[in-house]
């Protein structure tokens, strides 16, 4: 019988997460008295990953061309992109296998991620894919004994597996997650990594006022669940384009003179700021993973760029150093994804 370490539980009193280390400058006033230098923290507009894995780029057909998603890009992420993830949630997977050899990729394709199912019986890995680099990824709504089994097939293959959670996280659901990952996981004697979607930033309402949100319910709540979560240490999340109802801000062209952002997206960073904090403050930059796709239900729009300038400004508003940026856009997903 396999020993294993004791899992989290959802009960009783948790111990906090580290805190990952701001520069000082983030926090520190000028000391006018003595004269001493102010370091501000790293312009957002110039504090660029040195290169960028796109984690989650959906593919809505079984043509693997990217075209749509060369378009987004653009010089800006297009010319940085060291890797891709490709989402297959609808496509014909032994059709786009036979094309990965004849269509030049603008950057490497790091993983295929392949579409399971929680509620079904019976699971079964093709074996056509088995000399592609893959990972998988699911849906999650509530914990059942058939899904607690299917997500242990998963993990058993020993590859990553991508969860979209498409509920609210109530304390009920966290407490539900909690129970799928718990048995899913009990007695394997390596846990692959368990990455989230549609937690960062969650689902949120544009409407209420920021000074509104800080002490809303539902922003206390997310602040403990997160913490909750990060206590699994095989658990990172995506950081994607919001369901908002809305679509993603744009960026000013790099080719206008004085770039001002609009007052749309200046209000779109302090919500991403103010649900990004406590990511970071429970996961710390490791388990944080950039993609510029929505979730396939996401009730916005949103083109690849400028997602991608929305995400890196909004980290770099809140004092990230450069290995902080490189981690979230290039060697978390590396980690992750690029081991197979």
């Amino acid at each position: 019988m396999n020993s294993t370490a004791p899992r989290p539980s959802s009960k009783g009193t948790r111990p906090r997460p580290p805190k990952p280390r701001l520069p000082l400058s983030a926090f520190s006033a000028p000391n006018s008295a003595t004269g001493e230098s102010f370091q501000l923290p790293p312009s957002p507009t110039t504090t660029h990953p040195k290169a960028i894995i796109d984690a989650n780029v959906i593919i809505p057909g079984d043509n693997v061309n990217l075209s749509t998603w060369r378009k987004e890009a653009g010089s800006i992420l297009g010319g940085r992109a060291g890797g891709l993830v490709l989402s297959l949630p609808h496509a014909d997977l032994e059709k786009v296998v036979e094309q990965l050899s004849l269509v030049e990729f603008p950057a490497p394709i790091i993983s295929l991620s392949i579409p399971f199912k929680l509620e079904d019986k019976d699971q079964t890995f093709p074996s056509y894919l088995s000399k592609v680099p893959t990972s998988l990824s699911t849906v999650f709504n509530k914990s059942t004994p058939d899904g607690i089994a299917s997500l242990r097939w998963a993990l058993e293959l020993g590859r990553p597996v991508d969860v979209d959670i498409q509920a609210a996280i109530s304390d009920a659901i966290l407490e539900s997650f909690e129970d799928i990952i718990s048995k899913a996981t009990a007695g394997l004697n390596k846990v692959p990594p368990i990455v989230l979607s549609n937690v960062l930033p969650p689902p949120h309402d544009l409407e209420l006022p920021i000074v509104k949100l800080m002490s809303h319910p539902t922003y206390l709540a997310f602040q403990s669940q997160v913490a909750a979560l990060s206590l699994f240490p095989e658990i990172y999340v995506k950081f994607l384009p919001p369901s908002w109802n809305a679509p993603t801000p744009p960026t000013p062209s790099l080719e206008v003179a004085e770039i001002t952002d609009s007052q749309q997206k200046k209000e779109w960073k302090h919500r991403i700021k103010m649900y990004l904090g406590p990511v970071i403050e429970a996961f710390g930059y490791q388990r944080i993973i950039f993609g510029s796709s929505p979730c396939p239900t996401s009730s916005g729009s949103s083109v690849a760029s400028d997602w991608y300038e929305l995400a890196r400004e909004s980290l770099g508003e809140l004092g990230a150093e450069q290995d902080f940026v490189d981690a979230v856009f290039y060697e978390n997903a590396k980690k992750v994804y690029g081991s197979d």
